[in-house]
């Protein structure tokens, strides 16, 4: 049974904590990863899709916060990218959906979905050698590559449903 450890944390390292595993959604049992990015698509719905401007700062403001929050949190467990660290990939998540007009298409929500997971499992070049970066670096950067290639398929399926 996965928990948090919280043991003598400060206040500020449990709220850190409990970002980083998804608000609990990190001890999911099994594929905690996806349970973690179903988070996303609620930030995604829940963050304001202005312009392509503000869609870009958003998803790199929070692929850079997701650095030292799993740091924070892979120094604690005490593991490499450890399963109940979730972060990653709610917080990459925003990256699938740029330029996408998922608020009319919501379907294009469910493709970026299957999409995220598929490319981060695959871990296609270069991000398979990137998480091995240390620290939050490595637990976030190959779902930011992940998240690039999920969105280059979903610009391409979006074209091609257009044509």
């Amino acid at each position: 049974m996965k928990t948090l450890e919280w043991g003598d944390c400060r206040p500020v390292r449990k709220l850190t904590l409990l970002i980083a595993s998804g608000f609990g959604l990190g001890l999911a049992p099994i594929a905690s990863g996806t349970a973690g990015t179903l988070l996303g698509v609620v930030v995604v719905v829940g963050l304001p899709q202005e312009t392509f401007l503000s869609q870009i700062c958003l998803a790199v403001l929070l692929a850079l916060i997701a650095v030292p929050v799993c740091d924070v949190a892979e120094k604690h467990f005490g593991n490499t990218d450890d399963g109940r660290i979730v972060a990653d990939e709610y917080m990459t998540f925003p990256i699938c959906v740029v330029a996408l007009p998922w608020a009319l298409h919501p379907w294009l929500l469910a493709l970026a979905f299957v999409t995220h997971r598929f490319f981060d499992i695959v871990k296609p070049f270069p991000a398979y050698r990137a998480q091995r970066w240390e620290g939050g670096k490595g637990v976030v950067i190959d779902d930011v590559i992940s998240s690039l290639y999920a969105l280059a398929a979903n610009h391409a399926v979006w074209w091609l449903a257009n044509v």
